[in-house]
C-alpha cells in the first residue's frame, strides 16, 4: 500500500479528529512516566500530543512519506519524539515498553485474522509485565452501515475529494478508493487516486485473539472508554494487560 498522495494531505483531511479524546483515553490507562510506543502513528500528531504532556513517546509507521511529515512537525513545533519505519507484524528494537497504543483505527489495514494475531503477538512481546495495549477498531455496525458501497465527498478552496467505499468479497472489508483534487500555485487542480484497504471483525474475536496471545484484564468500551460498548457504536476501544 502506498501513501504517496495521501501523506501530503492526511493532516488537512483529519482537521476534525478526535485527538484530544484519544490523548486523554491514553492519559486514563497509562503511566505518565513509563515509555510509550504509538503504533501506526501516521503523521505523528497524536504521538506528539503525548510528548506534549511529558511522556516519553516514540512512534512507528509503515509509510516513509507518513513519517516524513511526522518528522517535520517534530522539529516545528520543537517537540522531541523518535519515529521508525516498522511494520505492526514485527517491530523490532523495542522492548519493556509500559505501554503501546495503536488508535485512529490502525488495526484495520490489517488484511486477514492471522496478521491481527500476529500484531497482537509482537505488541505482547514488546511490553514490559503488566504493560498495557490500547487500540480501538471500526464496529462491524459501521462497515455495515456507513462502508456499505457508500459514496462521499468534500469540496473545499484546497482539496476536493470524492471517496467511495466498495465492500470486497471477505466478510467485514471495504475497498477505499480516493480521488484527490488539490489546488496548485497555478490555481489548477492535480487529480490524484489511491486506494485503501481494511477490515474488521466482531469484537469478540478481537478478545479471544488478544487472549490467545496472552494478554489479560481485557476491557471493551465505547466512545473512548467512557461507558460500555453500544450495538450502534462505529468505534470499539480496547484496552488489555500483559
Amino acid at each position: 500500500m502506498t501513501y504517496a498522495h495521501f501523506a501530503s494531505l492526511y493532516d488537512c483531511l483529519m482537521e476534525d479528529a478526535p485527538y484530544a479524546k484519544w490523548v486523554s483515553y491514553a492519559e486514563n490507562h497509562l503511566p505518565r512516566e513509563g515509555t510509550i510506543l504509538d503504533v501506526a502513528c501516521g503523521t505523528g500528531t497524536f504521538t506528539l500530543m503525548l510528548a506534549q504532556k511529558g511522556f516519553q513517546v516514540s512512534g512507528t509507521d509503515i509509510s516513509e512519506e507518513m513519517l516524513a511529515v511526522a518528522e517535520e512537525k517534530s522539529r516545528n513545533m520543537h517537540v522531541a519524539a523518535p519515529f521508525f519505519l516498522q511494520d505492526m507484524r514485527s517491530l523490532e528494537g523495542f522492548s519493556e515498553m509500559d505501554g503501546v497504543t495503536l488508535f485512529c483505527d490502525g488495526i484495520n489495514y490489517l488484511h486477514n485474522e492471522e496478521e491481527v494475531k500476529r500484531t497482537f503477538s509482537t505488541i505482547y512481546s514488546v511490553l514490559k509485565s503488566n504493560g498495557t495495549l490500547l487500540f480501538d477498531a471500526h464496529t462491524p455496525f459501521k462497515f455495515e452501515h456507513y462502508f456499505n458501497n457508500q459514496l462521499y465527498g468534500v469540496d473545499n478552496e484546497l482539496v476536493s475529494y470524492m471517496w467511495f467505499c466498495d465492500r470486497e468479497e471477505e466478510l467485514l472489508s471495504v475497498r477505499h478508493s480516493l480521488t484527490f483534487f488539490v489546488k496548485t500555485d497555478n490555481g489548477l487542480y492535480e487529480r490524484k487516486d489511491e486506494e485503501h484497504f481494511q477490515r474488521t471483525y466482531p469484537v469478540e474475536s478481537y478478545v479471544s485473539w488478544l487472549e490467545e496471545a496472552g494478554y489479560s484484564h481485557i476491557e471493551v468500551s465505547g466512545d473512548f472508554g467512557k461507558r460500555p460498548l453500544r450495538t450502534n457504536d462505529e468505534r470499539v476501544f480496547i484496552k488489555a494487560k500483559k
